[in-house]
C-alpha cells in the first residue's frame, strides 16, 4: 500500500495523464505508404539489374509498389498486403508469448506495419544472395526511411516535442501508439529516472553547503592556510620547495567534497540506487501490463515475421562454439587492455605535463602547475573517449559478427554488453586510477617510482578527493553539454541545409489542386505530387537507424555510472544529472519527432539487458563508494587522529578542537643530510634562501624512512572499514530489494482477470462453434 501511494504521488507530479490516447488506434487509411526506398538512377547495368531483381521479389510478396521518378532519383512507396497482416495476427494468436497483446484481433496499426516490412525488406535476397543491406553499401539503393504520420506528428509537436513542454510530462500512451513500446520505455525509464533523481539532488546540494558552512572556519582549513611548513618540490631538478600556505584555496575546495556529510550521502546513494531500481520494475510492470505485452518474447514475434515472410522458412539453430567464444574472449581482453593502456598515456600526459608546465614564463602555469596538468589531462581524457567511442562500436560490430547469433534480439543483447563494457573502461580506467593509485604508489624522497624518466604525481597534503572530483566534473560536464550540443545541433543544421534543396525539388514536383489530397482524414489516395512531396519532407531529415535509440540509452546509463559509482567524490553529480535529463528529454523528443526520420517502432516489454548493467552498476556504486571513503578520502586518517592520535585522545580537554594539528601529523620530514638526496640539487632554494629539511605526505619516520606504526593502524582502519561498509550497504540493498515486490498486487490482479476473461472467450467460441455444426 506504502509503494502504491509513492508511485501515484510520483506519476501526480511527473506525469502527464494520457487516457484520452487510444492503446491501438485505429487503422490508418490506404493512403499512407509502409516504407520508402530511394535509389538514384543508374547508368551502371549491374547496379540496374540489382534494383530490378531486389524490386521483383518484393512483387512477388504481393508488396504493391509506387514507382514515381523525380530529377535523378527513384522512389519506390512500399505497401504490404493486408493478407500479409492477417497471417501475422493468427499466428500471435496460436503463439506462446505473444497471443494476449491485443494485436491478434481488430485493426493493425501503423507501427506494427512498418515493423514487418521493416523486418521483409532486410529479409529479402535476391539470386545473388544480397539482401537490401548490402545492396544499401554498395549504392545499389540510396536509402530508406518510414514516413512520419502527419497527424500524429502534429500532435506530438503541440503536446511533447517543444521547449514550451519543458516541465510537462510524457505521453507514454502517444508515444508508444506512434513509435512503438521500446521507444515509449526508453521515455518511461528517463521520466522516472530524473524524478527520482529529485531527493538525490537536493541531499547533494545540502551535503555541498555542509561543507561551505564551514568553509572558512573549519581547523584544518586554518591550518593549512596558517602554516610555515615547507614542503618538498613536486618534481626534480626543476621545481623548487613551496610553503604549504600558498594551496589554501586547495584546502578550502577539498574540504567541501571530503567531509562527514559525503560518507552518508554515498550510503544513502547505495540504498536510493537500489530503491530506483525496484520502483522502476514495478513502474514498468503497471504500464507494460497495461499496454498487453507483459509476456511480450522479441525471439517468438522474430520467429512469426519469418514465417510470414517466408512460409518455408528455416528455424536458425541455436549454436555454440568453444573455439568462437574463446576468439571472442581474447579479443575483448586485448580490447581492454588497449583501454587500460590509453589510462595509463592519459597518466604519462600528467607525470610529464606537470614538471615541463612549472618551467613556464608565465606565473599562473608555474604557479598552478599540478592543478593546470589534472584539467588538461581531463579535457584529454575527453577527446580520448569520443575517439574511442567509435572504436568501441566498430569493435563490438565485428565481434557480434563473429558470435552469429541465432536472433536480432540475442544481437542486441550481446552488442550492448560488448559495448557498454568498453565505454565503461574508457571513461572510468583513469578515474579508477585518480582514485585508488594517486599518491599511493609514488615513492618517497630519495626513492622515487618514475615513469617516462619523471616521478609519479603526489596528493595534495589535504587530501587526493579533489583531483577525482576535478576529473569527474570536467568530463561529466564535457560530456553532457557537448554532446547535447552536437546532438541537437546537427540535425537542425542538416535540416536547415536540407530544407532549401526540398523546397527546390518539391517546386520541381508541382502545385496540386485537389482538395482531398489535403484532408488528413480522408480515404482518398492522393495524386503522385502530393505522395512525392510528402516522401521529400522525409527523406531530407535527418538519418535514424538501430543505433539511434542505443545511443540514447548508453548515454543515459553512462550518466547513471557517473551519478552513482563516484558519488562520494562528487556529491553535486545527482544535480547535474537532473538538470541535464530534464533537458534531455525534450531534445530528444524534438530530435525525434521534428528532425529525425521516422524510429522503426519495436515491441518489446522490457528495457532489456540495460536493466542487468544497472544493477551491476548498482552493486560497483556500494563498493567504488566504500573504497573511496576508505582509500581516496580522509575520513579514517581523521577519525584514526581524532580518537587516538589527536590532543582529545590524550586527555588534553583545553585545546579548543580535537583536530588541531592533525596536518601537520600527516606529514614527514626529509633533511638535507641525508644520503639519498643525490638527486635533488644540494642545497634546495625557494625564494632566494637555502632550505636544509622539507615535508611531503606520509607516515614514515626521519632517519631511514620506513612507515610509522600510525601507517599500518590507519590502513587497518581502513580495511575494517571498507569491510563494514561494504556488507552493511550490500546488506540493506538485499532488504530493501526483499521488501519492494517487482509486480504491483493490482497488475497481478489485473494479468489474472485478463486470462480468465479470455480463456471465457475462447470457451464460449467453441460451444458457439459446435451449436453452428449442429
Amino acid at each position: 500500500m506504502f509503494f502504491k501511494k509513492v508511485e501515484e504521488n510520483i506519476e501526480l507530479w511527473g506525469s502527464e495523464k494520457d487516457d484520452t490516447e487510444p492503446l491501438l488506434p485505429s487503422l490508418p487509411t490506404h493512403r499512407t505508404f509502409d516504407y520508402v526506398l530511394v535509389a538514384n538512377k543508374v547508368d551502371n547495368e549491374q547496379k540496374a539489374l540489382r534494383q530490378e531483381a531486389f524490386i521483383a521479389q518484393l512483387k512477388k510478396k504481393n508488396i504493391q509498389i509506387t514507382r514515381i521518378p523525380h530529377d535523378n532519383k527513384e522512389f519506390f512507396g512500399l505497401r504490404a498486403p493486408s493478407a500479409m497482416f492477417e497471417d501475422y495476427q493468427y499466428l500471435l494468436k496460436v503463439s506462446d508469448s505473444c497471443n494476449w497483446c491485443g494485436d491478434e484481433k481488430g485493426a493493425v496499426t501503423q507501427a506494427t506495419r512498418i515493423r514487418i516490412v521493416h523486418f521483409i525488406l532486410h529479409n529479402t535476397y535476391i539470386n545473388t544472395g544480397e539482401n537490401l543491406e548490402e545492396l544499401l553499401m554498395k549504392d545499389v539503393f540510396e536509402t530508406m526511411f518510414c514516413l512520419h504520420e502527419r497527424k500524429e506528428q502534429k500532435k506530438l509537436r503541440k503536446k511533447w516535442a517543444r521547449w514550451t513542454a519543458l516541465f510537462r510530462g510524457q505521453p507514454v500512451n502517444h508515444i508508444k501508439s506512434y513509435f512503438g513500446e521500446k521507444v515509449a520505455l526508453y521515455y518511461l525509464w528517463l521520466a522516472w529516472y530524473t524524478k527520482l533523481l529529485v531527493p538525490a539532488a537536493i541531499l547533494g546540494v545540502i551535503v555541498f553547503l555542509y561543507g561551505l558552512a564551514f568553509f572558512n572556519t573549519n581547523p584544518l582549513i586554518k591550518e593549512v592556510c596558517d602554516s610555515n611548513i615547507t614542503m618538498c618540490p613536486r618534481c626534480e631538478k626543476r621545481c623548487k620547495t613551496w610553503q604549504l600556505s600558498d594551496s589554501c584555496t586547495y584546502a578550502k575546495v577539498t574540504h567541501l567534497f571530503d567531509n562527514e556529510g559525503t560518507v552518508a550521502f554515498a550510503m544513502f546513494m547505495a540504498i536510493w540506487a537500489t530503491l530506483f531500481l525496484e520502483l522502476w520494475k514495478r513502474h514498468r510492470a503497471k504500464h507494460v501490463s497495461k499496454w498487453k505485452v507483459y509476456d511480450w518474447c522479441e525471439e517468438e514475434e522474430e520467429l512469426i515475421m519469418e514465417l510470414v515472410n517466408d512460409p518455408n522458412c528455416k528455424a536458425k539453430q541455436f549454436r555454440h562454439s568453444y573455439l568462437q567464444s574463446t576468439l571472442v574472449l581474447i579479443l575483448v581482453t586485448l580490447m581492454l587492455m588497449l583501454i587500460i593502456g590509453l589510462a595509463h598515456a592519459l597518466v604519462v600526459f600528467r607525470v610529464v605535463a606537470a614538471p615541463l608546465m612549472s618551467e613556464s614564463k608565465w606565473d599562473f602555469l608555474k604557479d598552478n602547475a599540478n592543478l593546470v596538468s589534472v584539467f588538461l589531462g581531463a579535457v584529454l581524457h575527453y577527446i580520448t573517449i569520443q575517439i574511442m567511442t567509435r572504436v568501441n562500436r566498430w569493435v563490438s560490430l565485428k565481434l557480434c559478427d563473429i558470435e552469429k547469433l541465432n536472433s536480432l534480439a540475442a544481437t542486441e543483447r550481446s552488442f550492448t554488453v560488448k559495448m557498454f563494457t568498453f565505454q565503461f573502461f574508457t571513461l572510468f580506467s583513469s578515474l579508477f586510477y585518480v582514485a585508488f593509485f594517486l599518491g599511493r604508489i609514488n615513492g618517497h624522497p630519495g626513492n622515487y617510482v618514475r615513469l617516462a624518466g619523471y616521478r609519479l604525481e603526489e596528493c595534495h597534503p589535504s587530501g587526493c578527493l579533489t583531483d577525482l572530483f576535478i576529473q569527474m566534473a570536467v568530463i561529466m560536464l564535457l560530456k553532457q553539454t557537448l554532446n547535447n550540443i552536437i546532438e541537437f545541433t546537427i540535425p537542425w543544421c542538416k535540416r536547415l541545409v536540407n530544407e532549401k534543396a526540398a523546397k527546390k525539388l518539391e517546386r520541381k514536383c508541382g502545385y496540386c489542386y485537389r482538395k482531398a489530397c489535403r484532408d488528413e482524414n480522408g480515404c482518398i489516395e492522393p495524386c503522385d505530387i502530393c505522395k512525392l512531396r510528402d516522401w521529400l519532407r522525409n527523406y531530407h531529415l535527418a538519418s535514424s537507424d538501430a543505433f539511434s535509440l542505443f545511443n540514447e540509452f548508453l548515454e543515459m546509463v553512462i550518466q547513471f555510472s557517473f551519478t552513482t559509482i563516484f558519488v562520494a567524490a562528487f556529491p553535486l553529480a545527482p544535480l547535474l544529472a537532473l538538470i541535464n535529463n530534464i533537458f534531455e528529454i525534450r531534445l530528444d523528443a524534438i530530435k525525434m519527432v521534428r528532425l529525425e526520420q521516422r524510429l522503426v517502432p519495436k515491441k518489446t516489454n522490457d528495457i532489456g539487458v540495460w536493466t542487468k548493467l544497472l544493477e551491476a552498476i548498482g552493486v560497483l556504486a556500494v563498493i567504488a563508494n566504500g573504497l573511496v571513503i576508505g582509500i581516496t578520502s580522509d575520513f579514517i586518517p581523521r577519525l584514526v587522529y581524532r580518537y587516538h592520535y589527536g590532543p582529545c585522545a590524550k586527555g588534553k580537554l583545553n585545546y579548543t578542537d580535537c583536530m588541531e594539528g592533525y596536518i601537520n601529523d600527516t606529514l614527514s620530514t626529509a633533511y638535507m643530510n641525508n644520503s639519498n638526496f643525490d638527486a635533488f640539487i644540494n642545497p634546495w632554494e625557494s625564494h632566494n634562501f637555502s632550505v636544509t629539511e622539507c615535508s611531503y605526505r606520509d607516515y614514515r619516520n626521519e632517519n631511514d624512512y620506513s612507515l610509522k606504526s600510525q601507517f599500518w593502524l590507519v590502513l587497518a582502519v581502513r580495511f575494517a572499514f571498507i569491510i563494514l561498509f561494504e556488507h552493511v550497504l550490500v546488506l540493506c540493498k538485499f532488504i530493501a530489494a526483499w521488501f519492494v515486490p517487482d509486480n504491483p498486487t493490482q497488475v497481478k490482479n489485473e494479468r489474472l482477470q485478463d486470462k480468465l476473461t479470455r480463456l471465457k472467450d475462447e470457451l464460449r467460441e467453441k460451444k458457439l462453434s459446435k451449436s453452428t455444426d449442429v
